[in-house]
């Protein structure tokens, strides 16, 4: 395994490399930008649709987007992290070796606590577009045109999940990869 830098995301643009199946995880990619992309366009036409077809009195709010924005921020937060510095087993001991920030602190668990953070985003936002759907759209036993906007924001923040796990596996094949090489 490349040695990497004490930076905690990935956001490093020095180190470029090319993973042994690169076909699959540009796929990979290729499918999370489209799921993200249908996630969001299903939200955005149904706000579109409140507001210019919809005849009920309710239209998609702010409350309607929030979900969405908790889900596209722990994607973004889990998507960021880099996997080699969850999986370091050096956890223990003093002193500026692997897993340990430049005053001898380990980030294993500054890691672990952003990537939980991440997915308690994703989780909320998915959650959240479930009580939107309940609350506004099913208490009030609206009917198909306008519980279709209800329907849409859950769609929405499903696709932004399923998105960040085709991202985060695709990201890390070619870790996974050279990881059972090495063994």
């Amino acid at each position: 395994m490349e040695n990497h830098s004490n930076n905690l995301f990935r956001f490093s643009l020095g180190n470029l490399r090319l993973p042994k199946s690169a076909k699959l995880r540009a796929f990979g990619i290729y499918l999370s930008g489209g799921l993200f992309a249908i996630g969001f366009w299903s939200l955005v036409d149904s706000a579109i649709y409140s507001k210019t077809v919809n005849a009920s009195d309710v239209h998609v709010t702010f409350i309607d987007w929030l979900p969405f924005i908790c889900s596209s921020l722990g994607m973004l937060i889990v998507n960021s992290i880099e996997k080699s510095h969850l999986m370091n087993s050096e956890q223990g001991g003093g002193g500026g070796g692997a897993g340990m920030f430049d005053d001898g602190t380990n980030y294993v668990w500054a890691a672990r606590t952003i990537l939980f953070l991440g997915f308690s985003l994703l989780a909320g936002g998915l959650a959240g577009s479930f009580m939107v759907f309940i609350l506004k759209y099913l208490m009030k036993h609206y009917l198909f045109p306008t519980l279709g906007m209800g329907v849409s924001n859950i769609v929405c923040n499903g696709c932004v999940m399923l998105s960040c796990i085709v991202l985060w596996l695709s990201q890390n094949i070619e870790d996974e990869y050279s990881y059972s090489l090495a063994l």
